[in-house]
């Protein structure tokens, strides 16, 4: 059986997916759990976020375990 993700869902990403956190099928690694984002909310694909896993934010592929601490954050602003 797969094991699920849970992902955390911030801001305006919100409102985009009617939720603040999604539970998916496994993905192997964060290339391929945006692919998937997109392929459900396609919307996304024009959107920018940033990836955090385990509290904090990626800049490359990075793997994923069902441990894994994810969150979609999106863009900042303030000062």
């Amino acid at each position: 059986m797969a094991k699920k993700i849970t992902i955390q869902l911030f801001g305006s990403l919100v409102d985009l997916t009617k939720s603040s956190t999604l539970e998916l099928d496994e993905v192997n690694d964060t290339n391929a759990l945006k692919e998937k984002l997109i392929s459900i909310f396609p919307s996304l694909a024009t959107k920018e976020f940033a990836i955090a896993i385990d509290q904090k934010i990626i800049h490359s592929n990075t793997v994923i375990n069902a441990q894994t601490e994810i969150a979609l954050l999106p863009p900042f602003s303030g000062g």
